[in-house]
């Protein structure tokens, strides 16, 4: 089995460094400082309570590697469009693809039951770039429920969660999603196989609320979800989203209440957006909270609360140069 990372930072160095301390044939791509810090020294991952050191293939060069049999892209998502020519080579007849980014996909709709079957979402992928050059029978699809982060160059520290929930998009538990889980698995992840779109809008329910929110009050989600007034407005953003996606067909399996308790409990968290921001980096505006916007407008589900916050974010965002004109 030849698993390649797309975008090993601080996700993906960690299922990397995990799965070739397992033995498996791994390659990295990743670039700058990081890369060679891991190219000089191998991967350190830092986890409970002890160093670990992995020495996969680490390269910025996909044409050195050759074709795989999975390829994990683990970049955020509006970096992908950018990766689809360079990744060519990795790409063999039997490659899947396998998308652990944030938010609603590019490939939603391929093989959905229902009138929007196969339909191409332009906020997630402008002209098909991806679902043209990836191709969405590649696709195995992944939340991630784990919190990393490079300490250092070439240094991970895992801080808590290592779920990797898989599933194909026609909900099958093929022998390629199974032979992945099993790979996982035995690198010491939890790699449930499922419907995957549940599980995306059951993550995405609590991130097109309070990423958004705490772009714009600069807050953690534990002061958002105990805030009487942000707590109503992200109840209201999250019940929209909801709206929108029990008309795709999608089901919830958890109370509203006892998801935003959740996010509270997490305590003094930075969304990743917040975090870009503060940083100048490109958000992840459009996969959190442009999709679900798109797909209301799609089914005929009001979003007033969502396109008020969205409509604010976009221009804080653009402000401090973190999403295109």
């Amino acid at each position: 089995m030849r698993i390649c990372i797309y975008g090993a930072g601080a996700i993906g160095g960690y299922l990397g460094a995990q799965l070739a301390l397992a033995g498996r044939d791994v390659t990295l791509i990743a670039r700058g400082p990081h890369l060679k810090a891991m190219q000089e020294r191998g991967v350190r991952l830092l986890i409970d309570g002890e160093e670990r050191v992995a020495h996969p293939r680490c390269t910025d060069d996909p044409a050195e590697v050759g074709p795989q049999d999975y390829v994990i892209i683990t970049l955020k998502a509006h970096s992908v469009p950018w990766i689809v020519e360079p990744m060519q080579p990795l790409l063999g007849p039997d490659t899947a693809v396998v998308t652990a980014t944030n938010g609603l996909p590019w490939w939603y709709f391929y093989r959905l039951d229902g009138p929007w079957r196969d339909r191409r979402l332009e906020s997630l992928d402008p002209g098909g770039v991806q679902w043209d050059g990836i191709g969405p029978e590649r696709v195995i699809g992944c939340v991630v429920y784990a919190a990393t982060e490079v300490s250092e160059p070439g240094v991970i520290r895992h801080l808590k969660y290592n779920r990797f929930t898989l599933g194909e998009p026609g909900g099958e538990k093929t022998e390629r999603v199974r032979r992945l889980a099993r790979a996982l698995i035995d690198a010491g992840f939890r790699a449930p196989v499922r419907g995957i779109r549940n599980e995306m809008w059951v993550k995405l329910w609590g991130n097109v609320a309070f990423n958004p929110i705490s772009a714009l009050t600069q807050e953690t989600v534990d002061t958002i979800a105990r805030d009487p007034d942000t707590r109503a407005v992200a109840k209201t953003m999250m019940l929209e989203g909801q709206a929108v996606a029990e008309a795709l067909g999608a089901r919830f399996s958890i109370d509203i209440e006892r998801r935003i308790n959740g996010i509270e409990a997490v305590g003094a968290h930075r969304t990743s957006m917040l975090q870009d921001l503060d940083k100048g980096r490109p958000m992840e505006i459009d996969a959190l909270v442009t999709a679900v916007q798109e797909m209301g407008r799609m089914v005929d589900v009001p979003t007033p609360t969502i396109d008020v916050v969205l409509a604010l974010v976009r221009q804080r965002a653009r402000v401090a140069g973190a999403y295109p004109s």
